[in-house]
C-alpha cells in the first residue's frame, strides 16, 4: 500500500489505496444491483485492470462477492453485517437532534420531535421559538391522532390497523391533552385525510386544535421505510407560513429527508 502525504484538509495521513478501493464499494452501493467488472470499474472511474486486484482482496475478506455464473460483483456478507450493525446502533432521535437544532435556529419557530408512545404521538424534544408562543405543549405531550398535524402524519404512514388502534383509544384519554375538538371524524374521513397527507408529503393544521396557531408536520423514515418520528413546527397564524409549498414546508421536508437518508432510507421510484 502506498501512504499519502499529510491530507491538506485536516492534517491527518491516510492510505491512498484504501480510498481508491472505496470508490468501487461506493459504486456498488449506489448501483444497488450486481455489476460486471467493466461497468463497475467505469462507475468508479478506473480501468478494469486497476479495479480487479481491489475486487480480489475485497472478495477474500467478504466485503464483495462474485457470482460464479454471471461473474458479476455485489456487496458481500461482511458488508451486510457492517450495514446491519450500523443500523442497529442508529438512534433516530440521536441522529435527528443536530438537524433539528440547526433548523430551529434558522427558521425561528418552535420545532419539535415526536415519536410514537404508548398513548400516541408524543413530543420528546422541543426547540422553542425565538418569540413567546402561548401553547400548552412540552416534552411528554401526547398529540391527538385526530386533530393535530403531528397525529395526522403518524396516521398517514402507520399501518392502518395500528393507526386505528391509537385513534380509537384516544377518545376519553386524558393523556391526550391536545384532543380538545368536539369533532370526531369517522374512519372514511380519516382515511381520506391520510391519503391527502401522503400525497402532499406533510400534514397541515390551521388553527386546529388551538385557535390562532398553525402547524406543519413531516415524517422521518428508517431503512425499512417505516415512520420513526415526526418533525413539527408551529407558530401564530400571523407569523407562521403554513402553506404546503412555502419556504418553511420546504425546509422541513429537506431536514426530514436528510435525517431519513442518514437512517438508511432510500425513496422508491
Amino acid at each position: 500500500m502506498k501512504e499519502t502525504r499529510p491530507d491538506t484538509n485536516d492534517g491527518r495521513r491516510s492510505i491512498q489505496s484504501v480510498e481508491t478501493g472505496f470508490r468501487l464499494l461506493q459504486a456498488l452501493v449506489e448501483a444497488a444491483v450486481p455489476l460486471n467488472l467493466r461497468d463497475l470499474a467505469a462507475r468508479a472511474a478506473m480501468t478494469s485492470a486497476k479495479a480487479h486486484p481491489y475486487l480480489v482482496s475485497f472478495t477474500r475478506v467478504g466485503v464483495v462477492q462474485q457470482d460464479a455464473v454471471t461473474s458479476q460483483y455485489e456487496l458481500g456478507p461482511f458488508a451486510l453485517q457492517m450495514g446491519l450493525i450500523s443500523l442497529q446502533r442508529l438512534e433516530p432521535v440521536r441522529v435527528a437532534l443536530p438537524h433539528v437544532k440547526r433548523l430551529a435556529g434558522q427558521i425561528g419557530h418552535t420545532l419539535a420531535i415526536a415519536v410514537l408512545g404508548s398513548h400516541g404521538p408524543t413530543m420528546i424534544h422541543i426547540s422553542e421559538a425565538s418569540y413567546p408562543v402561548h401553547v400548552n405543549m412540552r416534552q411528554g405531550t401526547v398529540m391527538s391522532m385526530r386533530h393535530t398535524a403531528t397525529g395526522h402524519v403518524f396516521a398517514a404512514w402507520l399501518p392502518h390497523k395500528v393507526a386505528k388502534h391509537y385513534i380509537d383509544r384516544e377518545i376519553g384519554d386524558l393523556a391526550v391533552v391536545t384532543s380538545i375538538s368536539p369533532d370526531r371524524p369517522d374512519d372514511d374521513a380519516l382515511q381520506a385525510l391520510a391519503a391527502n397527507v401522503r400525497r402532499a408529503g406533510l400534514a397541515q393544521a390551521l388553527g386546529n386544535p388551538l385557535p390562532g396557531i398553525d402547524a406543519l408536520s413531516v415524517p422521518v423514515f428508517d431503512h425499512s421505510g417505516h415512520i420513526v418520528l415526526a418533525l413539527t413546527s408551529l407558530g401564530p397564524s400571523s407569523l407562521f407560513d403554513a402553506s404546503e409549498n412555502g419556504p418553511l414546508a420546504r425546509a422541513l421536508l429537506a431536514c426530514a429527508a436528510d435525517i431519513s437518508a442518514q437512517l438508511g432510507y432510500r425513496p422508491s421510484g
